[in-house]
């Protein structure tokens, strides 16, 4: 039971914190849309989607307007495309990718995750040409967001993949090199991908989900930033256990707030409700921002030694407020740390008090990883999969999720700035270690061995 005092606080995220549903995403299984002929595909692909999701715009939208709460995006995620349309070939899935696109343009919705394959273990067929086919795919349409899953703690790290993976991302950033290769800003590598998240560009429905689900994604950087400051004007003596008490409160009506709306738009829709992801995932505007919690925290800027420390309170505390507020929390669920679509962390990197090391070093206790981090044109498709291996090995190894949005931006040397417009932002080009040269280690391939510890629980 909320106290009235607990209930003011509500209203006032509301009125001045930027409190809001981040995204309703609706989930659509494609599997029995599955066929040997293109045409009857993809028409059963358009058919199903828009079937479930034709009032998801309106639904949303009115019952925002009722609790005065707006729901931000509305997204569509699809089963992994690689398993939907397995028999094609590269070129036939770019096309499946287009009629994916036509669909969300016409159910209104911002994005439609799911052009996506599970490979962590091995590529088959339909993973491969999925993947080939990935940076036509994204830099041909809009609103297809893409993911590859490359390692788990179970299987450990596809080496394979990984590499192939970096040689798809230089591909997809030249065929949009005049907008700063933003096609690569529609597309996760992951290493132990949930099934359930309602965030792009990693959204998928995934094998174990029913035919169709409704999960939501509330937001709050700017609730979580005040609540730390008004406890610290009020007491100036606070310590961190007592500071983490606070955030965990927050998260929790936060996410009271979006089970609440979420519930409500699954029964309109007649739609089972799935999981609510309370992620802290900032916007490029003045207030949103997770990397002024930290300045809040009494640190000079995200990227200062006292960083990862700091991340790991703020996640823990999160997730803990989060899951005592609601039965069914998922996705990711935590603090995100998007280089580009946070103004402060943005700006952090371009002071220099961000590195790509340090971001990298800190991911081992966030939700994700390296998000919408923007690197020299020039660098590898070897130094690519590197870096992607890395951030893999950080996820397996601990037993979390973690991924990378990496943009190589063509023409575009560190130093210079990247702008990908809207929720994306902009950021800095991040200087990278060895970033022209080859990498022997990555071009071996084969498979690192999953840990010990993940072969006997």
């Amino acid at each position: 039971m909320l106290t009235e005092r607990e209930i003011l606080s509500t209203l006032e995220m509301l009125q001045s914190e930027h409190l809001d549903l981040r995204t309703v995403t609706l989930g659509v299984s494609l599997l029995d849309c599955a066929s040997h002929d293109l045409n009857i595909l993809k028409s059963n692909i358009r058919s199903r989607i828009l079937k479930l999701a034709e009032n998801l715009v309106s639904v949303c939208d009115r019952i925002g307007d009722k609790y005065g709460i707006p729901v931000v995006n509305k997204r569509i995620a699809v089963s992994p495309i690689a398993v939907v349309g397995a028999p094609f070939s590269a070129g036939q899935l770019v096309e499946v990718a287009k009629t994916l696109n036509e669909t969300a343009k016409e159910a209104n919705v911002d994005f439609i995750g799911g052009f996506s394959a599970l490979v962590e273990k091995g590529i088959a067929k339909g993973d491969r040409a999925l993947i080939e086919a990935i940076p036509h795919a994204l830099a041909e349409t809009e609103r297809v967001c893409a993911s590859v899953n490359v390692a788990s703690t179970r299987a450990g790290i596809n080496m394979d993949a990984v590499f192939l993976m970096g040689k798809i991302i230089k591909q997809a950033a030249a065929l949009s090199a005049e907008r700063d290769g933003i096609a690569c800003a529609k597309l996760c590598v992951f290493a132990n991908i949930p099934q359930d998240i309602p965030f792009m560009a990693g959204a998928y429905l995934g094998i174990g989900e029913a035919d169709a689900v409704i999960n939501v994604g509330v937001s709050g950087p700017g609730v979580v930033k005040k609540a730390i400051d008004r406890a610290l004007e009020a007491n100036p003596k606070l310590d961190l256990g007592q500071i983490s008490e606070i955030i965990k409160r927050t998260a929790y009506k936060v996410t009271r707030v979006g089970e609440l709306i979420g519930r409500e738009v699954a029964e309109n829709l007649k739609i089972p409700f799935g999981v609510v992801d309370l992620s802290l995932a900032p916007t490029p505007n003045v207030g949103d921002s997770v990397g002024e919690i930290f300045q809040s925290l009494g640190l000079l800027s995200i990227g200062v030694p006292g960083t990862t420390a700091a991340l790991a309170l703020l996640n823990d505390a999160v997730k803990k407020g989060g899951a005592f507020a609601s039965s069914h929390v998922g996705g990711l669920s935590g603090a995100f740390i998007p280089v580009s679509e946070d103004l402060n962390i943005s700006a952090s990197a371009g002071a220099g008090h961000l590195s790509l090391e340090k971001l990298e070093a800190i991911t081992s206790v966030c939700s994700v990883g390296l998000d919408m981090v923007a690197i020299p044109g020039d660098t590898s498709a070897d130094t690519v999969a590197a870096i992607i291996a890395d951030e893999m090995a950080i996820g397996v190894i601990n037993k979390k999720t973690t991924a990378t949005r990496l943009i190589p931006v063509p023409g575009k040397k560190a130093g210079d700035y990247a702008y990908f417009g809207g929720l994306l932002g902009q950021s800095v080009i991040m200087p990278v270690n060895n970033a022209t040269g080859e990498n022997r280690f990555i071009r071996l391939g084969g498979r690192i061995p999953a840990p010990i510890q993940s072969l006997t629980n």
